[in-house]
């Protein structure tokens, strides 16, 4: 088949995610036939280079061979069993590993990044109404993202994603966010948020963080003293800290998790996109005995945490999620390409961390270059993850969209947040990828100016 027979099909029948369906009136729909490493290709034989890990999941290569291979060896043996009164031995597995890793005692499985998102906030709440307490309200920070289902939508202040819904959202404050990441701002941002802690505090269950990169907040960075600030608080004024590492987790901001770096332990922490190596849907939210404890009665207490999905922890998914973990603690990467070792190592030797380290800083020395254009403001890098900020060009303009449609005539999937161009591929990037995509970036920003 041909891109034209698939395109005309898919508007026919398909409804896409966060699209004016419109659009593609004039912006041409890209159908994939088959994808490899960093690269996707369409029916008419056409390459991109998928810049953004398409939607911040895939972090070792689209098929790659050690993940194919352990979910192909899943699926000669168990598709799918209900985790009701059930287990199998792919989610005992992969609930010790992860447990092991973070220093959380539980595990509570959902399928993708705003379900964990609704699992945490909900038992937030559900635990302080174990112990007699009602604690309607949350607090989340300004300019922050955590998807788009119902509660996921109150905890978020995307006027973007939000505003339609105002009307039934779930009551929720924001808190002030530092203006860089720099520490003095960050220093100067907690000051502010200790005021809205002291008024509020009685009725909130948690605050909800994205530590470090507020991802699909215009990729806004901030320091790990901000971080580490915001857990004191929570601590001082006894409310739970919801650390949402699905997109800043495993190994995108430098370190394994996003809070390593700022030395704390929230009391959640909800996981998905790269568990699964890009994979499968799953998430995971992780936390501690003391709440755990909160829901443990005879049944006739009716204290139970009654939240389910019909393919929690799917053990295809659950698989990849291993296998994911399999090559953190054990690949190394040679001639820059992935390999696997016989010899475990943990999570502060990982050779995919140090060799992100080295990706990293050569993304970042080549960036340099859009210094030298006018209509750049800024730019910033957090681990594996790196923007370039335009200058405030009027939203109607849609300048992020011609920046799209440049870098897919130039093979690379680039997809802008508004003013804001990022590069957040998969780990396995070879350094002439580096350099095709950030060069299409660059001269793409170059004919705006």
């Amino acid at each position: 088949m041909k891109n034209s027979e698939i395109i005309e099909k898919d508007l026919k029948y398909n409804w896409h995610p966060c699209t004016q369906m419109k659009d593609h009136e004039f912006l041409p729909m890209i159908p994939i036939k088959e994808a490899k490493d960093v690269y996707l290709y369409d029916f008419d034989g056409n390459s991109y280079i998928d810049a953004i890990s398409s939607w911040w999941v895939n972090i070792f290569g689209h098929r790659n061979f050690y993940i194919n291979k352990k979910i192909i060896e899943q699926l000669d043996r168990l598709e799918h069993v209900i985790f009701a009164g059930f287990t199998h031995e792919g989610a005992v597995k992969l609930g010790e590993r992860i447990c092991n890793l973070t220093g959380f005692n539980k595990v509570f499985y959902a399928d993708n990044g705003s379900s964990a998102v609704e699992v945490a906030i909900k038992m937030s709440f559900h635990y302080w109404k174990n112990l007699g307490k009602i604690r309607p309200l949350f607090f989340s920070l300004e300019n922050s993202y955590h998807g788009e289902t119902i509660g996921a939508l109150s905890v978020g202040d995307v006027g973007l994603y939000k505003d339609t819904y105002k009307e039934i959202l779930i009551k929720n404050i924001t808190l002030p966010i530092p203006k860089d990441n720099s520490e003095e701002e960050a220093l100067k941002a907690l000051k502010k948020a200790e005021k809205v802690f002291e008024k509020h505090h009685k009725n909130v269950s948690a605050l909800i963080i994205e530590p470090l990169v507020q991802c699909a907040g215009y990729m806004k960075m901030h320091h790990p003293a901000f971080i580490k600030g915001l857990r004191k608080l929570c601590d001082e004024y006894e409310i739970h800290l919801i650390a949402d590492e699905i997109a800043v987790g495993f190994g995108r901001t430098g370190t394994l998790f996003a809070c390593e770096q700022a030395g704390i332990m929230p009391d959640f922490m909800t996981l998905s996109k790269g568990l699964t190596g890009g994979y499968l849907p799953l998430s995971l939210v992780l936390t501690t005995d003391k709440i755990y404890q909160a829901f443990y009665c005879d049944y006739t207490e009716l204290k139970a945490f009654l939240h389910s999905h019909s393919y929690t922890a799917n053990p295809l998914a659950v698989a990849a999620a291993n296998a994911t973990l399999d090559i953190f603690e054990r690949g190394y990467f040679e001639n820059e390409e992935l390999k696997i070792s016989d010899v475990p190592l943990n999570k502060d030797k990982s050779g995919v961390l140090e060799h992100n380290k080295k990706t990293s800083k050569y993304i970042w020395d080549e960036m340099q270059k859009f210094k030298n254009l006018s209509n750049v403001k800024e730019i910033r890098q957090t681990g594996m993850i790196s923007a370039v900020e335009m200058i405030d060009y009027p939203w109607e303009k849609r300048m992020g969209l011609k920046v799209y449609q440049y870098g897919l005539k130039n093979g690379v999937l680039l997809r802008p947040l508004g003013n804001v161009i990022y590069f957040m591929p998969p780990y396995i990037i070879k350094k002439n990828e580096i350099d095709k995509m950030i060069n299409t970036a660059y001269e793409a920003i170059k004919s705006l100016e």
